[in-house]
């Protein structure tokens, strides 16, 4: 019955599959403390959307444990769970109305906490709460959508954020805009990330590449380019967007 969550998740020994035993995840095994970035790489299909899934728990593990705060993500209610992990996906939908409408999506947060979600974006510098938003927001730029939904996803304060492939779209010329919203709204809660751009993945505090659903390597970003493995092949392949 706790209604808050800090931040740790574990993964022990995790096998999954969408069908039979087609595995999609084979023993997969990590830890993140609270307040921890970590960000998952590899080739599509690897595995990496399916662990944000089973975090949470739009599905269950066929074998292994999944730990929040160190309880099993079972045993957690979904309500306080979906409603403490923020998910951004790589493609944002925004529906006719107010940009308050758009982040509040009837909870009724206060304009003080929404006011407070567009800042930390930095979406602030081209919104106010009251402008409008024209069908599937065209009247906003690819960037300037994916700062709202930054804003969207922090406005319930969430403890754990996760971006699935979220900056796979920008362009170079608001690649320095998102990152500076990464940073602040990443701040003091775990984050998940998918992603495509070394600029958001060096920084985090793990990195693990996934290969045919296991954890083929793990560590900083210095510590796997001296190693010199699949994650540094990746790297220097695509020095910008990996």
């Amino acid at each position: 019955e706790l209604d808050e969550i800090r931040g740790e998740i574990e993964f022990k020994d995790v096998w999954f599959a969408y069908h039979d035993e087609e595995w999609v995840l084979k023993g997969v095994s990590f830890h993140v403390n609270p307040g921890e970035k970590i960000s998952f790489v590899g080739a599509t299909g690897a595995g990496k959307s399916t662990i944000i899934n089973l975090i949470s728990r739009y599905y269950s593990p066929v074998r292994g444990e999944i730990l929040i705060d160190g309880i099993p993500v079972e045993e957690w209610s979904l309500r306080t769970l979906r409603s403490q992990i923020a998910t951004v996906l790589q493609d944002v939908f925004l529906f006719s109305g107010t940009i308050q409408e758009n982040l509040d999506l009837g909870t009724d947060l206060s304009k003080e906490a929404l006011q407070k979600a567009l800042e930390q974006a930095r979406a602030d510098r081209f919104v106010s709460l009251d402008d409008v938003v024209t069908e599937q927001g065209l009247n906003y730029s690819t960037g300037e959508r994916q700062l709202l939904s930054f804003a969207r996803a922090i406005a319930q304060n969430p403890s754990v954020l996760v971006l699935d492939e979220a900056t796979a779209h920008i362009d170079s010329n608001t690649e320095e805009q998102i990152q500076e919203s990464l940073k602040t709204i990443s701040d003091n809660r775990t984050s998940v990330f998918i992603a495509h751009r070394l600029s958001t993945i060096r920084s985090c505090d793990q990195i693990l590449y996934i290969q045919d659903g296991i954890i083929a390597e793990q560590g900083t970003h210095q510590e796997l380019m001296e190693k010199n493995g699949l994650y540094a092949r990746l790297i220097e392949g695509k020095s910008a967007a990996v």
